[in-house]
Parts: C-alpha cells; structure tokens; sequence
C-alpha cells in the first residue's frame, strides 16, 4: 500500500495528459475526494473496531471510588454481551459513524494541505515525494486540526457507550445522541462539547504523525524489500511501478493503526475519564485534563492509563489496514475529474 503521499502522487500518474490523455486532477478535485473517499473509508473501518472501542471506553472510564467492575478486556466482552447482547456493543454507534466520516475525510483533507504548505515553503520540491520527517509533520499538522472537529462527536458517543448504572444497580434506558447533546447543552452550553479537548489534541497530534509516518515507512521498507528481490532491469521496473501486493498493504495500514494507538493511549484514557464524568451531579467535580491526571495516578499509578489498551490496539490493525486499502482503491479505480 502506497503511502498517503505517495500514494496519491502514483495513483494521479494514469490520469495525465501525457499518460492517459485526460486532464490532470484540480484541486477542488482532489479535496472532493478526500472527503468523499475518506468518508467511506472511514465508515468502514468504524464498523470493524466498534465493539472494540466500546470495550475499551468502558474499561477506561470505571471511577476512583469504586473496585473495578471488569478485571479486563474479556471479561468485558462478557459481561456486555450478557447484560445487552452482541448489539449492545454497537451501542451509540450512529453518531461515531459521522465521526468516523468526518474524521478520515479531515485527515487526509487536512494532511493534504500540509503537504502544500510544506511545498509552499520551499522545504521540498514540487512534484516530488516528501521525506519522511515531512510526512511526519504532516501527520501531526492534520491531526491538530481535526482534533477540533472530533471532540464533540467523541463526547456523545463516551456517554453514549459506558454503562448507565454500576454493578448491581437498576438497567437505564440506553442513552440516545440526541438526549446526549442537550443534557451537555443544558449544564455546560456551546463549549461544554469541547470537554476533553486537550486530550484529543495530544491524542491527534501525536497520533496521526504516527499514523502518517508508520505508513509511509513501513511502505518504504518493504518496497524496499521488494525491489532487491527483483530478479533482472525488467523486473525491477516492474515492481517499481506496480502497488505492493495486498497482504503488504494490509500490514503497512495496520501498523500505521497500531502506532496511532499505542503511543499516545495514556492521554486518550484521560479524555474518556473527562468525557464519561456524570454532568450536573453534585460531588461530582468537572476536572481538568491534569487534574483528571492526577486523581488516575494516585489511584491506579501508571497502569490505570493503560486500561483496554491491548484491546485497542488489537482492533486497530485491520481497521486501519481497511481504511488505508479503501481509501487508495477507490482513488485509483474512481479517479474524479
């Protein structure tokens, strides 16, 4: 699987003019497809790592005062599964679904233009691959951007996903997005949904430049690998210009989704405690991202910021592989002009 960069600069080569006789892409173009297959990339990928996800959110958010009510990613599948069933996994999942679209779309939206940005510097030349420690930043520039954009839709759905009640207490109705959103509106208004922001943007920041830069180098090793396994002149070419087969596509995406999980989980534990807190309960104080930081580590020391995050990792890698084979196979098969 080509990279984020690369990849699109291979797969615009067959729609030259020279190449192909058609009009190169424009930019509006190119933007409508990183929004538009993005989108559906993203979708994708959501459907994959969601149980995943709702597993790992509940094991993120069991509070301070109480023992733990799972004693890890297992038993959590477990008991959710026993208490609402196997779709009770996909609970909240409606507005994660937009947040998914939005945020790969906004990804390689965003990491588009700071690849213009660099080039616009004058830091690499036009037409040409970025080297790696570009594509990095690039990554890390998407990834603050976006932040912004996923951390309201990420609130909804940590309240959406934990359990309505402790162990032992009455079943609730299960939350629904739109209740979700006005009860957030009625205690904290308009930037009430940005609660967590900071943890998104560490998680963001950090792991998109990852997510990019894993990408494009684990492409470029096993290319590389490739090619010094070509046999003659001919055969080297060849490889040069075909696409990695697709178990090599599908490991470069999964550990570009690894990466992006396991580098920054401690920050994204911090955010789900913020984003899962009660709202409008008294005793129950609306904590900072330190603060939230602080109460973690004098309860469970390093490890409480580690809670689900083997789970986490594990559903990254195909969702991820997906995501990127998606993306990229429909950009070189629907090319839009």
């Amino acid at each position: 699987m080509e990279s984020a960069s690369q990849g699109r600069l291979e797969s615009e080569i067959p729609i030259t003019a020279t190449s192909a006789g058609l009009k190169p892409k424009t930019a509006v173009m190119e933007a409508l497809e990183d929004v538009t297959y993005g989108s559906i990339a993203g979708v994708v990928g959501k459907y994959i790592e969601y149980p995943f996800d709702t597993v790992k959110v509940r094991l993120q958010s069991q509070p301070d005062h109480l023992p733990l009510r799972y004693k890890g990613p297992l038993d959590c599948f477990r008991q959710s599964i026993r208490a609402d069933g196997v779709l009770g996994l996909y609970r909240g999942i409606s507005a994660p679904l937009v947040g998914a679209a939005l945020e790969t779309s906004s990804l390689f939206f965003f990491e588009r233009i700071g690849r213009e940005a660099v080039y616009a510097s004058g830091l690499a030349p036009r037409g040409q691959d970025l080297p790696l420690s570009a594509l990095y930043f690039t990554g890390a520039f998407s990834g603050v951007f976006t932040s912004f954009l996923l951390t309201p839709i990420e609130l909804v759905k940590c309240k959406i996903q934990v359990p309505a009640t402790e162990s032992g207490g009455a079943k609730a109705t299960p939350l629904r997005p739109g209740a979700v959103i006005r009860d957030i509106f009625r205690h904290h208004g308009v930037l009430g949904f940005w609660h967590g922001q900071v943890g998104t943007l560490i998680r963001e920041a950090g792991g998109c430049a990852a997510w990019f830069g894993s990408k494009e180098t684990s492409t470029k090793l096993l290319r590389s690998l490739n090619e010094r396994a070509a046999t003659s002149p001919e055969d080297l070419a060849r490889m040069q210009a075909a696409p990695l087969p697709l178990w090599q596509q599908a490991v470069a995406g999964a550990s570009a989704g690894m990466s992006y999980n396991f580098l920054f989980f401690p920050a994204d534990t911090v955010k789900s405690r913020m984003q899962t807190s009660p709202l409008g309960e008294p005793g129950s104080p609306r904590r900072s991202f330190v603060g939230e930081t602080k109460e973690l580590w004098k309860q469970a020391s390093w490890r409480g910021f580690y809670r689900g995050c083997g789970v986490t990792v594990l559903r990254s890698a195909p969702s991820s592989a997906f995501i990127f084979m998606v993306y990229d196979g429909l950009k070189k098969s629907f090319p839009m002009q």
